[in-house]
């Protein structure tokens, strides 16, 4: 399988609070070169919404964001998630995600828990909150100690600064919700979305 960092530059990441506007939005966002949505998992018709998608739209590899626990990831795999993504990396988080056998992004923020990430064989991870972390900078200063290890920044992070960590040797792609606005979804506004997501896939990139 293909990297996560590496099917676009840009991850839209999405907070639902209707499941019918599901398909409609994976569609969206597929149809302007935008192959992949994270669904964080903070509503209750997350898991419905993965489902949706997982079953309607084949086109977009969906996945699960903010996997807290076991129950998260478990439950995200039953409904058809194709990938994970944590905002820390405890052990039993770790030790979750790497059960279901889904490939998965672990949070990291600190030089620390980018080793401990590392010491279980994840050279690929995300880099959360970034821009309250240290943004490029602190991104930029990783690649001579830790050169193996590659990234995907998010967290605060816009159309205008996307193509600055893009520009970074260590970082595969970015993640984001300005694709996915909410007034955009409020009217369900799908034409904007696929622009928005033309946007990101053609102009982010270095």
């Amino acid at each position: 399988m293909t990297s996560l960092l590496d099917i676009a530059p840009v991850v839209p990441v999405v907070v639902l609070n209707d499941e019918t506007q599901a398909v409609p939005l994976a569609r969206a966002l597929a149809d302007g070169g935008l192959p992949i949505i994270e669904l964080t998992l903070r509503t209750p018709c997350a898991l419905e919404a993965i489902r949706r998608i997982a079953a309607e739209v084949p086109e977009i590899l969906v996945g699960a964001g903010t996997v807290l626990d076991a129950r998260h990831a478990d439950a995200a795999a039953a409904a058809g998630a194709q990938f994970l993504v944590s905002p820390g990396s405890t052990p039993a988080v770790l030790d979750a995600m790497d059960a279901t056998g889904l490939p998965y992004l672990p949070g990291t923020s600190t030089v620390t828990e980018m080793m401990a990430v590392a010491e279980r064989g994840r050279t690929e991870m995300k880099f959360f909150p970034a821009e309250a972390a240290g943004g490029t900078p602190y991104l930029a200063s990783l690649t001579s100690p830790l050169p193996h290890l590659r990234f995907c920044p998010t967290g605060g992070i816009t159309a205008a600064t996307a193509a600055r960590y893009l520009e970074l040797p260590n970082v595969g792609c970015v993640g984001g919700s300005w694709v996915t606005p909410a007034n955009a979804l409020a009217e369900d506004d799908w034409t904007r979305i696929t622009k928005l997501a033309a946007e990101a896939a053609t102009t982010a990139a270095p």
